[in-house]
C-alpha cells in the first residue's frame, strides 16, 4: 500500500515501464523485421544457422542481454526517482533517465552478467533431462530471490556485478519475509485484477463487438501490469532504503515502520 501511495502522489512514474515495454518491443522489432523482410515474409524460409546447437544459445543470449539492458535501465530511473521522493526533493521522469545513463556502464555489465547466467541454466533444463528442469528451476528460483535488490545495489553502492549479487542476496536475507509477501501480494492483486477484466471483455466480445471486447482487453491488462511492475520496483527501492537507514520524514514515517517491524 505504501508503494501505491507513492505511485498515487507520482502517476508520471508509470512512464518508465511503459517506456521499459515499448523498448522492448521496438528493438526486438529491428531485429526480427529485417529477418523477415530477406526472408520473404515467411518463415520457413528464415535459415540463420540454427542447424548450428550454438546458435540458439546465442540468440538466447543477446534476448537475455537486451532484456535484463532495458528493464535494469529503466527500473533504476523509477527506483531514483522514488529515492527522490522520499527525501521532498523534485522527481520527474528526466531526472531519473539521466541517472540510468549515468550508470548506464555498470548496467550493461549486470545485464551481461545476468545474461550469462540466464544462458546456462536454460542450457542446463535443455539438457539434462527431467533432473535438469527441476535443477534448473530451483537455480532460477535462487537466482530471482537472491537478485531482488540488485537494482538499488548497482545503482548507488558502485559494485560489480558479482558483488551486486552477493550484496543483494545479503540485504534479501534480512528482509525476504516482507519480499517474498509483497511479490506474492502485487501478483495476487495482479490475478485477481486481470480476472476482472477478462469476463466483461469476454462477454462484449461475444454479445457487442468482438474487435472492441479483444481492444478492451488488452488496453486494460497492459495498464494493470504496467501499474503492478510500477508498485513492485517502488517497494524494491523503499525496502532499500529502510536497510540502509535513509527513509526520510517527508514520506509517513509510521507507515514504514510498520511494514518493517521484525516478526
Amino acid at each position: 500500500m505504501s508503494s501505491f501511495t507513492v505511485l498515487k502522489k507520482n502517476k508520471q512514474l508509470l512512464i518508465f515501464p511503459v517506456l521499459s515495454g515499448v523498448s522492448m518491443m521496438l528493438i526486438m522489432a529491428a531485429i526480427i523485421v529485417p529477418i523477415l523482410a530477406a526472408a520473404g515474409w515467411e518463415t520457413s524460409n528464415v535459415n540463420i544457422g540454427f542447424d548450428n546447437d550454438a546458435v540458439p544459445y546465442l540468440f538466447m543470449f543477446l534476448f537475455y542481454l537486451v532484456n535484463y539492458f532495458i528493464v535494469v535501465f529503466f527500473n533504476m530511473a523509477l527506483i531514483h526517482c522514488t529515492k527522490l521522493f522520499l527525501q521532498g526533493e523534485e522527481v520527474s521522469v528526466l531526472i531519473g533517465l539521466k541517472f540510468s545513463m549515468s550508470r548506464i556502464g555498470v548496467i550493461f555489465s549486470w545485464a551481461l552478467f545476468a545474461a550469462t547466467v540466464g544462458t546456462i541454466l536454460k542450457a542446463i533444463q535443455e539438457n539434462s533431462g527431467w533432473l535438469g528442469k527441476i535443477v534448473g528451476g530451483i537455480l532460477g528460483f535462487v537466482w530471482g530471490v537472491t537478485t531482488f535488490f540488485v537494482v538499488p545495489v548497482i545503482a548507488y553502492e558502485k559494485l560489480g556485478p558479482i558483488d551486486a549479487f552477493k550484496r543483494s542476496g545479503q540485504m534479501m536475507k534480512q528482509k525476504w519475509g516482507e519480499s517474498l509477501s509483497a511479490t506474492f501480494s502485487l501478483g495476487l492483486i495482479q490475478f485477481i485484477a486481470i480476472i476482472l477484466i477478462i469476463i466483461p471483455c469476454a462477454l462484449i466480445t461475444t454479445y457487442i463487438n468482438p474487435v472492441v471486447g479483444i481492444a478492451l482487453g488488452v488496453l486494460l491488462i497492459f495498464i494493470v501490469m504496467t501499474v503492478i511492475s510500477a508498485a513492485q520496483t517502488i517497494f524494491v527501492s523503499l525496502v532499500y532504503q529502510n536497510i540502509n537507514g535513509n527513509v526520510e520524514d517527508h514520506f509517513n514515517q509510521q507507515i514504514i515502520d510498520g511494514l518493517f517491524e521484525k516478526k
